[in-house]
């Protein structure tokens, strides 16, 4: 079988389809989420605060007037992605509970996917005094990535049976980061040529984040393509009222009843922490790089290739761990890992770029790993016909949409006026996350959710 070849009982032109989702949006996590969007909109919020830049040496230390109140420019972007997973509690139930009733189900994801799309392209607009423009174009990119993952990640227990999905989802995200990797290393060459291609570094930026938003538009045309619509299985029944109306009774339905899926609750609620950690400590990572660590933006480009570039690998190993020793316990020795990492982070001594590099590799081996193998976990553990809305719930702590972690950073930061405490602080959602996931009974788990029991889980 090739490393990336659809695993046997799974429809190959479906599994492509799948699979290229992962490759289209991790466009704009790459670029615009991980490594560009949060250093750029903090520059060009520190010059409306400030009249310049801030570095190590000179920070900025002026307050911006938001509502009336004092915001940090070092901290909006991270105040943004609270706002935004804040508004999802609400928002991405509700498709989930829509989805579920749909017969189109591929439809509502490629619908959400191409308006995050054209926020992500209206990023090139972002520049001079207009952070506040930045701000409502990362919410209203990640309020429908979100929603668009709510749906996707509820298509693989439609294409894939439970055997089969730890691989599937393994690869897919192989995918992404194959995908991203692509994008970002084109990105990396605009950023760092823009002198001998005749533009500044802020335009360079720009063009590179609109070119994320053509690429998630773009590609999310395979899934379109490729994809099978099937008839709803919804098993909650609301009598009367519009679909949101029935949706809105059908979450009530299921938030009522979700104390009965004890292990599925639980595993829920370590997922939320852990991977709260994993994508604050993504999310946050540029700016730390750059002002914490004191490097350029090339090399933050060029250290986020090196994650994805081992992350590719990486996603693949785990799922062949997985296969042998079962996803809870790997993603469980996964989180050691991830304590390791934050520790060794707030150590990082400035301006030292090997160190740097370290850690990357170190985070690029189990970025991919610990998420593909969550993903296809929590899929044995949902009771028939509430997929989309159980991975709603899920969505909650994806990426790029966690908002306690992000709310510690900024917090943090804002007190303590340095970026070393608040990495650090981090590690508490791992450590909590894993006392919660091994309490974790995978077999009883799937059991209560009525599903069939995989031969290694």
């Amino acid at each position: 079988m090739g490393l990336l070849s659809a695993p046997a009982a799974v429809d190959k032109r479906e599994y492509w389809g799948f699979s290229l989702y992962d490759w289209a949006n991790s466009g704009y996590v790459t670029t615009v989420g991980t490594v560009l969007f949060a250093p750029y909109l903090t520059s060009v919020a520190e010059q409306a605060a400030c009249g310049y830049s801030g570095t190590t040496d000179h920070p900025c230390r002026t307050n911006l007037d938001v509502l009336g109140l004092g915001i940090s420019p070092g901290s909006l972007a991270f105040y943004v992605v609270t706002v935004a997973t804040l508004v999802s509690a609400l928002f991405l139930p509700v498709v989930g509970a829509i989805a579920d009733r749909m017969a189109r189900k591929k439809l509502l994801m490629c619908a959400f996917a191409w308006a995050g799309a054209l926020a992500a392209c209206c990023m090139v607009f972002v520049g001079g005094g207009r952070w506040a423009l930045g701000a409502l174009l990362l919410f209203i990119g990640n309020l429908c990535l979100g929603s668009s993952l709510v749906v996707y990640d509820s298509i693989l227990i439609d294409i894939a049976p439970p055997d089969q999905r730890d691989a599937v989802s393994s690869r897919a995200w192989a995918f992404g980061y194959a995908g991203g990797f692509i994008l970002l290393l084109v990105n990396l060459a605009v950023v760092t040529a823009h002198d001998a291609l005749g533009m500044s570094q802020g335009t360079a930026v720009r063009l590179s984040l609109l070119s994320a938003g053509l690429w998630w538009g773009l590609f999310t045309f395979f899934p379109y393509l490729r994809l099978r619509d099937r008839p709803p299985t919804s098993v909650v029944q609301v009598r009367s009222g519009s679909l949101v109306r029935q949706s809105f009774g059908q979450l009530a339905a299921t938030l009522k009843h979700l104390r009965t899926y004890k292990m599925t609750m639980l595993f829920l609620i370590a997922y939320l922490f852990f991977n709260d950690g994993i994508q604050t400590v993504i999310s946050v990572s540029s700016t730390y790089g750059e002002k914490q660590l004191g490097f350029e933006t090339q090399v933050l480009i060029a250290t986020i290739l090196l994650v994805q570039f081992v992350a590719f690998f990486g996603a693949i190993v785990f799922g062949r761990v997985a296969a042998r020793y079962g996803a809870h316990r790997t993603i469980a020795g996964g989180l050691v890992i991830w304590i390791l990492i934050v520790i060794a982070g707030f150590l990082l001594p400035a301006h030292q770029i090997v160190p740097f590099l370290a850690m990357g590799t170190a985070i690029g081996i189990v970025l991919g790993g610990t998420q593909a193998l969550s993903r296809s976990a929590f899929s044995q553990l949902i009771p028939k016909g509430r997929e989309a809305e159980y991975f709603s719930l899920y969505q909650a702590g994806e990426r790029g949409t966690s908002w306690l972690g992000t709310l510690v950073f900024g917090l943090v930061h804002q007190i303590t006026g340095s970026y070393r405490p608040a990495i650090v602080a981090l590690g508490l959602f791992f450590v909590v996350g894993l006392a919660l996931l091994v309490r974790v009974d995978m077999r009883r788990g799937i059991t209560e959710a009525g599903n069939a029991q995989p031969n290694i889980v």
